[in-house]
């Protein structure tokens, strides 16, 4: 009879454990998934900025049509890789296909940064100035909401890992999260190299 008791002691300790295990695996997800909503909402802010800092670029930059139809397309492409992502956070390949989408953007943006200082007119106009600092105010709270993503979701892959914890997260079918990476982050990556 002690035998059967100590049986059915240690099968319940194991299902409280595995529980445990289950429910924290589900917190850090869910953790890391309303990570993304912050870098969702900070995203849509810039997307929504960007058709009006065109608006005020047009009438000062006549001959620069193809370089704003490249910045609507990037655009529209990183509306849909955000759409993707924020509907499956979790999935590598929506995270991917965002990643590739917001370099095409940031590369746009800074060609548009470039040919706005052929434009002296144009750099001195306060809509314009208002506009490009609200863009980088936007793309600092980014950077900030893309960190937290990044460290949940290192939160969330380190726990999964571990043992016991990684027998848990394979039986229930946890896969791991992606870093979110952008074009900028690869480039602190690597330390300036000056020549003299």
């Amino acid at each position: 009879m002690t035998l059967f008791i100590i049986f059915i002691v240690i099968i319940l300790l194991i299902v409280v454990l595995v529980v445990s295990i289950y429910n924290k695996l589900v917190m850090l997800r869910n953790r890391f998934k309303n990570s993304f909503a912050q870098i969702e909402v900070q995203l849509k802010r810039r997307y929504d900025l960007i058709p009006n800092l065109i608006s005020t670029a047009k009438g000062y930059m006549e001959y620069e049509k193809e370089t704003f139809e490249r910045i609507v397309h990037a655009r529209n492409q990183a509306i849909l890789g955000l759409k993707a992502a924020s509907d499956a956070p979790d999935s590598d390949t929506a995270i991917s296909e965002l990643t590739q989408a917001e370099g095409l953007l940031q590369n746009e943006l800074g060609k548009l940064n470039i040919v706005v200082e052929a434009y002296p007119e144009l750099k001195a106009n306060e809509t314009m100035a208002q506009l490009q600092e609200e863009l980088t105010s936007t793309e600092n709270k980014v950077a900030f909401s893309r960190q937290a993503f990044n460290d949940a979701v290192t939160s969330y892959n380190t726990y999964k890992q571990t043992f016991p914890p990684a027998i848990v997260a394979n039986e229930f079918g946890f896969q791991d999260g992606k870093l979110l990476e952008f074009a900028d982050s690869k480039a602190f990556q690597e330390a300036p190299k000056v020549k003299f």
